[in-house]
């Protein structure tokens, strides 16, 4: 009898758990946030960015090109502080279709991302984030999700006092 309670009691145990899980997984009534989707979009950035991260060397080179466009998703007073010589700034909380198009003009134009988790400085104004949350990603998922898909990243970490870099501090 004993074997028979402890057995319903870890079946009920299982059953709440997996409840409870799955009402984890149920979308919320706010048709205006979609998790799933975002889990979706994710999966799909995932291997594109893994072919867009660029060394500085060609970050620099692509900069140079035309329709090339560097975009500092950093909040405004950061990039008031210091930025990449010729980035224009939307403020990743800034970003809506409207916003994107008025700043990016053509979505097939080709954009450059890079982050505070980029310099190796640690300094104001580009304090690092915790790696996982690194600007980068958000960015890049986000641009992607928005229609921007010709988006490449910086994957080097690089000084900013580095002349090479092209930082212009105010």
């Amino acid at each position: 009898m004993r074997r028979l309670m402890t057995a319903l009691a870890f079946g009920a145990i299982a059953l709440t758990a997996t409840a409870v899980a799955q009402e984890k997984l149920q979308p919320t009534n706010n048709a205006q946030i979609d998790y799933r989707g975002f889990r979706g979009l994710t999966r799909d950035v995932e291997q594109v960015r893994e072919q867009r991260l660029v060394s500085h060397a060609e970050f620099e080179r692509m900069a140079r090109e035309p329709n090339t466009i560097i975009l500092d998703a950093r909040s405004a007073n950061a990039y008031a502080r210091g930025h990449i010589d010729g980035a224009v700034n939307l403020p990743f909380t800034d970003f809506t279709d409207a916003s994107l198009a008025s700043v990016l003009r053509d979505p097939n134009v080709r954009i450059l991302i890079y982050c505070n988790n980029n310099f190796s400085n640690n300094a104001e104004p580009v304090i690092l984030k915790r790696v996982e949350l690194a600007l980068n990603i958000q960015t890049f998922i986000n641009l992607y999700g928005y229609g921007y898909r010709n988006v490449y990243e910086l994957s080097d970490v690089v000084d900013f006092n580095d002349p090479a870099v092209r930082w212009v501090a105010s």
